[in-house]
């Protein structure tokens, strides 16, 4: 923290200075040329000072007293400037003093409500004692009015909201900024142990298929092997139901929801599967390389099932497409069958204990020689017990 705060001394160069007229214009980037036109100016004092404690902390040199007697001599010329307050501030914090620190901060942010050096040492003062209820706020501020800061200071917020007990302070202040709450709520769905906090501190509002950290966190707790709270968040996102052992949208007519519970449609080198309008799945694969053109994601209790298919082939030719059933658990083949046998009868499997979760996938098949094949199919259907597999 001592060299974060080393840090930002420097950054009050950019953030703190430069107000008014010519002279102030010159102290932003030339202070030398400013003190030629007037070196008396409180700013310019300001500015001269705040440089010398930026020149000296970049080369790892003291901050001396006549470098701070400066800026507090420019401090009692214009007392409404919150610069010397943060210097202050910095300087209390070196010497072991927070509360002291504290109230140089919050002078300082009194004089200039967007002073962003003032609300990040507020925000770090209350962080380094543990009072997440007052620095919570002051990175609500800071997101707001830093550039791109709801995405600089998400980590900050997704870092208390692991915390239980700090779910109604983070949730307060993600209410009033949406931004920073789908930063931070992205943040936190990188890690699938995080899924209970995401689902707690999403508004309303925000509970759509379309989130965009939705797909990842529902990625990462598959990934975890947690399919059942994967599920549990999808369907409460999708406001879909799916009874056990059925595939959801066996019609094909709902692109909202997302995967793996519904389809994931390719658009590839193999080959390219959509929806038609008013129902029906368009597939046409080109023949050269293997690879899955239509997959969902199931979660089916052990036992035998029968899966059939309506539709109608391109063409004439069907034979490089096929169903497989893969357990996602290892990635492993529990059965296959010709596209041909589900449109024909159907097509009957069994799903062991030791497979949680299975992915069925419409595959093509290359072979030596390439054969490209289009089927249309209006509907598939997935039922328990079967016949023959």
């Amino acid at each position: 923290m001592r060299k974060l705060a080393a840090a930002l001394i420097a950054l009050l160069l950019c953030v703190e200075i430069v107000r008014v007229t010519a002279v102030r214009a010159l102290a932003r980037g030339r202070p030398a040329d400013a003190a030629k036109v007037w070196a008396g100016h409180p700013q310019v004092q300001l500015v001269t000072g705040l440089t010398a404690i930026a020149t000296a902390t970049r080369e790892g040199r003291p901050v001396t007293p006549a470098m701070l007697s400066s800026i507090y001599a420019a401090a009692a010329k214009a007392p409404l400037l919150p610069d010397p307050f943060l210097v202050r501030g910095v300087e209390a914090q070196f010497a072991g003093n927070p509360r002291l620190a504290e109230q140089a901060f919050i002078e300082a942010s009194r004089r200039d409500a967007r002073s962003l050096p003032a609300r990040f040492f507020l925000a770090d003062t209350y962080f380094r004692r543990g009072d997440a209820r007052r620095g919570l706020p002051e990175i609500g501020v800071l997101a707001r009015l830093v550039p791109d800061g709801a995405n600089k200071l998400a980590p900050y917020v997704a870092s208390y909201a692991k915390n239980r007990a700090n779910w109604p302070l983070v949730r307060s202040l993600l209410t009033y900024d949406h931004n920073l709450e789908q930063a931070a709520l992205a943040t936190l769905a990188a890690d699938a142990a995080n899924a209970d906090a995401v689902v707690a501190l999403t508004s309303p509002e925000s509970r759509r298929p379309g989130t965009p950290w939705l797909q990842p966190l529902l990625a990462n707790l598959v990934a975890a092997g947690d399919y059942a709270k994967a599920k549990e968040i999808w369907a409460r996102w999708s406001r879909a139901v799916v009874p056990a052992g059925a595939l959801y949208d066996p019609d094909f007519r709902d692109a909202a929801a997302p995967a793996p519970f519904n389809w994931t449609l390719t658009s590839s080198t193999v080959g390219f599967a959509e929806r038609q309008k008013g129902g029906g799945l368009h597939v046409t694969y080109y023949g050269h390389e293997d690879g899955a053109l239509a997959s969902q994601l199931l979660l089916l209790p052990p036992g035998r099932y029968a899966l059939s298919a309506s539709g109608s082939a391109n063409g004439g030719n069907v034979d490089p497409l096929r169903w497989a059933l893969i357990c996602a658990k290892g990635n492993k083949s529990i059965a296959t069958s010709p596209l041909a046998a589900a449109l024909a009868g159907g097509w009957a499997f069994d799903v062991p204990a030791d497979c949680p979760a299975q992915r069925l996938e419409l595959q093509g098949s290359a072979s030596d020689m390439p054969q490209q094949a289009e089927v249309t199919l209006r509907s598939v259907r997935l039922s328990r017990g079967g016949g023959n597999a």
